[in-house]
């Protein structure tokens, strides 16, 4: 897993409700169908409330994906939907529905470790 410090970007309307942190986690898709297309993917940035992925397959606003969030040693599942995408930038942005009381303990704590690091 690759940390970097946030970078200042252009002003724009912000519609989340948790901060996004820029770094690279690696994602794995958990169902066969996903895995045998994609064996995995990395985020751009990510928050408690889901995270932004770099894939080369888009998937269509509001399917629901099972994930696994790779983080050291660890893999975090969750369930996400898919908020947005962006096919020029080969982005996604995903919005978590359903992360075990473990994994967002467990992303709470990255969260502050990747902010720490930019102080």
């Amino acid at each position: 897993m690759e940390l970097s410090p946030p970078t200042p970007g252009p002003p724009s309307v912000e519609r989340r409700r948790e901060a996004r942190v820029p770094t690279r986690i690696e994602v794995r898709f958990t169902d066969a169908v996903h895995a045998a297309r994609v064996l995995h993917a990395y985020s751009l940035d990510f928050s408690l409330g889901g995270l932004c992925l770099r894939t080369r397959r888009a998937y269509p606003v509001g399917r629901t994906l099972a994930l696994n969030l790779v983080v050291g040693t660890e893999r975090l599942p969750v369930q996400a939907v898919v908020a947005w995408v962006r096919p020029a930038d080969k982005a996604v942005g995903v919005r978590f529905v359903e992360v075990a009381d473990e994994a967002r303990a467990r992303l709470l704590v990255l969260m502050k470790s990747v902010v720490g690091t930019a102080s």
